[in-house]
């Protein structure tokens, strides 16, 4: 006997929001149709962008079995391979896909991250979990299944980030996937309440990764690989609840030794609002380019200005960048980049390609590109500075805007208009026109990887929302294996 006594064996009471987060995950009924729908756009747009980042080496290397040899047949698969994996690190392959090229969803808030991370976990776990289940003749999870843990996991940590930041105490936002993640994979796995809890302390107890690998001068592949990690710690955590691991009360609350304590200055974590959709419903999707998303509308505004100052590149003296606060802290860079992850959270790079080439794609973070002396001395002639009413606006829960500018002038003293987007093209604002894109990103990016025949047979499927939400989970993940 350890002498330790598990939390499932006897009450025990938690700090509420870890309760609260268990009673969530647990027994919150979502009933909003748009939640759903947008959640289905959110798994097909995930998906897709995990396929399109299979086709860079720099990804591909982190794939497969943790060591030679260690697969599971019968677990779970890794989209877009013939992997089967143990669903602890089949979630490392799926998150770190996902994740690689910035190009998934993205939520803003006081802290800021991309709640579709929280997939690696979902699709991994609901693969093994709905394979195992049919070989023991017992019933599937269904795609539904999939959508509803992932709105759950997307409001977990999207309200999490409405008034916590972790950035301003140096942590990574991708710990609040750990814990959404931890909260769904607990739930699916069938843990209690108690078990559920036991985890999130487990999870909260991990502490947190530094910011170190996304800002200078140490800007590094490891933001693209950051995410799975998450995911997969959290697959880890709820094996060990509900195999009997106890769990710790005051995680967060404990004097000295607590979360908020050692990690957050002393300050109480928060809920933002009521647990229910609302994050899934406003979240905002990176649909016309890979680029961090503070800088999505500048980009908008760079190829909008394209055809105005393409012929006059070597004529331009100075590029205004008028943004929000939040920009500015994540993407002001000045000086040398060094690899793909720098450039890619550069917003006078970005701007800079979409002001030369019109368009911005994964491949215009490469060196092939990043070599052309063009960019750099573009980069060289931008003033960025803040609009306060853009970081008043982005913090506004009745607008979330995420606005920039971007203004030309010459040296023969003309300008061009100051371009102005406020909402770019992936926010709810812009739904409309936003969600049919969505589905040409994801058909566009399985044509990268699978021949156009398979490709019409995953969209016949999953572009049919009764059909496809109850299709068995197992079924639906057959299409995407090679």
């Amino acid at each position: 006997m350890s002498g330790f006594e598990n939390s499932a064996d006897k009450e025990m009471t938690f700090d509420p929001l870890i309760e609260e987060i268990a009673d969530y995950t647990l027994n919150a009924h979502i009933e909003s149709e748009e939640a759903y729908r947008i959640a289905q756009h959110v798994l097909l747009d995930s998906l897709g962008t995990g396929l399109l980042a299979l086709r860079f080496p720099e990804c591909a290397k982190h794939l497969g079995p943790i060591v030679p040899g260690a697969s599971l047949p019968g677990g779970a698969r890794v989209p877009g391979t013939r992997y089967e994996l143990d669903p602890v690190h089949a979630a490392f392959n799926i998150g770190c896909m996902i994740r690689w090229l910035d190009y998934n969803d993205t939520w803003l808030a006081a802290e800021w991250g991309h709640p579709s991370d929280n997939l690696g976990c979902i699709v991994a776990l609901a693969d093994y979990i709905s394979r195992s289940r049919v070989a023991e003749g017992k019933m599937p999870l269904y795609v539904k299944d999939i959508l509803t843990m992932s709105i759950k996991a997307h409001e977990i940590q999207g309200v999490l980030a409405l008034e916590n930041s972790l950035n301003r105490v140096g942590l990574d936002h991708v710990h609040l996937v750990k814990i959404a993640s931890t909260a769904v994979a607990t739930a699916m796995l069938g843990g209690t309440k108690a078990e559920v809890c036991s985890a999130l302390s487990n999870a909260w107890i991990d502490g947190a990764s530094l910011r170190t690998y996304r800002h200078a001068p140490n800007t590094g592949s490891r933001k693209s690989w950051a995410a799975g990690d998450a995911t997969s710690r959290a697959v880890r955590l709820a094996l060990m609840a509900v195999g009997g691991e106890m769990g710790y009360a005051t995680a967060l609350s404990a004097k000295t030794w607590g979360f908020q304590d050692v990690l957050f200055r002393g300050k109480e974590l928060t809920l933002g609002r009521e647990l229910g959709s609302y994050v899934m419903e406003n979240i905002l999707f990176k649909i016309s380019f890979p680029a961090e998303f503070h800088a999505q509308t500048a980009v908008e505004c760079a190829l909008e200005l394209h055809p105005l100052v393409n012929e006059r590149i070597e004529e331009i003296k100075s590029i205004t960048l008028t943004t929000h606060q939040s920009a500015i802290r994540i993407i002001d860079k000045k000086g040398p980049l060094f690899n793909p992850a720098d450039r890619d959270h550069c917003l006078q790079y970005m701007v800079a390609i979409g002001l030369l080439y019109g368009t911005l794609t994964a491949e215009h973070y490469e060196e092939s590109i990043a070599k052309d002396p063009r960019i750099d001395a573009l980069r060289a002639k931008m003033i960025v500075t803040e609009e306060e009413q853009y970081s008043k606006d982005y913090l506004d829960p009745d607008k979330r805007s995420i606005a920039n500018a971007v203004q030309i002038h010459f040296q023969d003293g003309t300008s061009t208009e100051k371009v102005v987007c406020e909402y770019p093209i992936g926010h709810r604002r812009r739904r409309t026109e936003g969600l049919p894109k969505v589905i040409e990103k994801f058909e566009t990016n399985l044509v990268t990887r699978f021949p156009r025949r398979k490709s019409y047979d995953i969209l016949d499927l999953t572009l049919d929302y009764e059909r496809f939400i109850q299709t068995p989970c197992q079924d639906f993940l057959s299409l995407f294996v090679i």
